[in-house]
């Protein structure tokens, strides 16, 4: 058996959309690997929605104006790659904000289905005059990482004129910070204390996005496990 001091886990805090969790004790540099592993396949693998285009009733391209708003297009589309949405299907959806001056119209007034919530329905998207209509559509669905707006383009065959692709962030989370201290068990204190602050949009719990991240990383680690029975059949801990 390989005997390495067996940390445990604990969740110091958690909501919706913040988790606070340590890990000890770690023997001296695992701190480090498993923190820097974990923060940047949370940063960069893990799945989520986003909105893939909008189209904007009298509008042909995004260096337009529109008539009664206050934003230009170029604006307006800077604002929408902000929406955190959650999304129970895999399927592209449909979705539209259809609003009459004046008003401010916020995320909150996407006109959704049951298969799609909005996370952050305060976030502003832009002003409407007094006397004037704001009609949009939009387009989102489930994805992982960045995609370019260019890229969202070659993936729709034969946008009509009017619909405008944007980046779409996938990724649901916002930050992740981790910190490694010295922590002592018996007589020694050169092992590690792992500390991990996750921030998520909350479409999903820290909790679950760091679960997630280790699954990540545990399936890509198995095939080095498999080149040998030998490693297989090791007893760790």
């Amino acid at each position: 058996m390989i005997e390495f001091e067996k940390p445990n886990i604990h969740k110091i805090d958690e909501s919706d959309n913040y988790g606070k969790f340590v890990v000890e004790p770690l023997e001296r540099g695992y701190g480090t690997t498993l923190g820097n592993s974990l923060r940047r396949i949370l940063l960069s693998s893990l799945p989520g929605a986003a909105v893939t285009s909008i189209q904007i009733d009298g509008v042909l391209h995004e260096f337009s104006t529109v008539e009664g708003v206050v934003e230009d297009v170029t604006q307006i589309i800077l604002n929408m790659k902000k929406v955190s949405l959650k999304m129970a299907t895999d399927e592209e959806k449909g979705m539209d904000i259809d609003v009459k001056g004046p008003a401010t119209v916020t995320a909150g007034d996407i006109q959704t289905d049951a298969d799609v919530e909005v996370m952050n329905p305060d976030l502003y998207i832009c002003t409407v005059a007094d006397g004037a209509t704001f009609h949009m559509h939009l387009t989102a669905n489930k994805g992982r990482g960045y995609v370019s707006a260019d890229e969202n383009k070659t993936r729709q065959d034969d946008m009509p004129i009017g619909v405008l692709p944007i980046d779409s962030i996938y990724t649901p989370i916002e930050r992740v910070n981790y910190q490694v201290e010295n922590t002592r068990v018996g007589q020694r204190d050169d092992y590690d204390k792992l500390t991990l602050d996750v921030w998520t949009d909350s479409s999903i719990s820290p909790s679950e996005a760091i679960s997630l991240a280790a699954k990540i990383l545990t399936e890509h680690l198995a095939m080095f496990v498999d080149l040998t029975d030998t490693a297989k059949n090791a007893e760790i801990m």
